[in-house]
């Protein structure tokens, strides 16, 4: 299960127990209706709640990833697990975006609001 918050050019997920490719297809829903009108998107994954996912949810965020590369500024990942603190660095390979993993929201937080800001600077 998932709880999804959309604000301007930032979509956060929170994900609860099992991540399942339904969960991801509603993320997915999110992202592209901010990227229609925000531009690139800032994201929030909060893991630390995630008990496990399906290969399924795997092979679609890597498709999805890649798909819409140029769409992603920022991905702050809130996780206290070293499995997917690596699963993240990997990911780096398949978007252009900034990756940071987090043990603090507010870090997380803060640090998106940073890539937002420059964003508006350079007027999207």
């Amino acid at each position: 299960m998932i709880q999804l918050q959309v604000e301007g050019s930032r979509v956060a997920v929170q994900v609860l127990g099992t991540f399942t490719l339904a969960d991801y297809k509603e993320f997915e829903e999110a992202f592209v209706f901010s990227r229609k009108f925000q531009g690139p998107v800032n994201v929030l994954m909060d893991l630390r709640d995630m008990l496990s996912f399906s290969l399924d949810v795997a092979w679609e965020e890597l498709r999805f990833t890649r798909q819409h590369a140029p769409d992603i500024r920022r991905i702050a990942v809130l996780t206290g697990s070293e499995w997917v603190t690596w699963s993240a660095w990997l990911n780096r390979m398949f978007v252009d975006a900034e990756i940071r993993v987090f043990d603090d929201t507010a870090m997380a937080e803060s640090w998106l609001g940073e890539g937002e800001g420059a964003a508006s600077a350079r007027g999207r």
